[in-house]
């Protein structure tokens, strides 16, 4: 058995990763209400309480809002890094300190044979930084919320097996949406979100020979749209050489429904 991963859901309304291997589980960060964390393992078939431990990306409500109550439940320990541990006092609940462990940036944590990497990324956060799980020479990228993607990240990320990938925003729809102008500023920055075009470069820089599934990650629900975002990654990787469902599949996550237990 090597990595099983589901994207449990992804988005503004809240983000959840469930990753397992043989013997331990874990989850990238709860984003969403306890009942509704609980949902959603049911729809993949597993229960909270069998996991492992939680690992926080950064401390953004949409990425920490069930954390605490989860850990509590389930007695889970939180791994974080101190920056984001203190961003995230008073916003989590209590939570016991022997459930509260540190996660430094740019370092490796090991759970039998299951080595996970984190790696900062560029986001308007404490110290926000995404995770790669490597496990019998497979490898899982996770990256999302991220204004840019740097040659630092690509060296990291590069040739996975599958990623998680951001493709936040179509930048016309964001230029041309609702929101004030100052948070399409933030969004635009490099500490805010990447759009669909500057992810698909991103992705055909860093995708390899193992790569097969790359799930687009964190849509806008304001600013994109599933078919827009395929639609436009496909085409830059395109224009790039390289074909989408020969090299690799594009994949969809969503909001509210888990994407199908997989295995690489």
């Amino acid at each position: 058995m090597s990595l099983h991963f589901s994207v449990l859901a992804s988005g503004s309304t809240g983000n959840a990763i469930y990753v397992e291997t043989e013997g331990q589980s874990f989850l990238v960060d709860a984003g969403l209400s306890g009942k509704q964390m609980e949902a959603l393992f049911k729809q993949i078939g597993r229960e909270m309480k069998d996991l492992s431990g939680i690992f926080v990306t950064h401390e953004h409500s949409d990425h920490i809002k069930g954390i605490g109550i989860v850990a509590r439940k389930y007695k889970l320990p939180i791994y974080a890094n101190e920056k984001t541990w203190k961003a995230m006092d008073g916003l989590i609940g209590e939570v016991p300190l022997d459930q509260k462990f540190s996660f430094d940036m740019e370092t490796v944590k090991t759970f039998g044979g299951l080595d996970i990497e984190s790696f900062g990324v560029s986001h308007d956060a404490a110290e926000p930084m995404f995770y790669v799980f490597h496990k019998e020479g497979k490898k899982l990228v996770l990256i999302t919320d991220t204004g840019y993607v740097s040659d630092r990240m690509k060296g990291i990320i590069s040739n996975a097996d599958a990623y998680v990938f951001e493709s936040n925003h179509d930048v016309q729809m964001l230029r041309m949406g609702r929101y004030p102008w100052s948070v399409k500023r933030r969004i635009l920055s490099d500490y805010g979100h990447v759009s669909n075009e500057d992810a698909a470069v991103a992705m055909s820089e860093v995708a390899g020979d193992n790569t097969k599934r790359i799930y687009l990650a964190h849509l806008s629900t304001d600013n994109n749209m599933k078919d827009l975002a395929r639609m436009s990654v496909t085409q830059t990787l395109e224009d790039k050489g390289i074909l989408v469902g020969e090299q690799f599949d594009l994949l969809d996550t969503d909001p509210k429904t888990p994407t199908p237990l997989t295995l690489i």
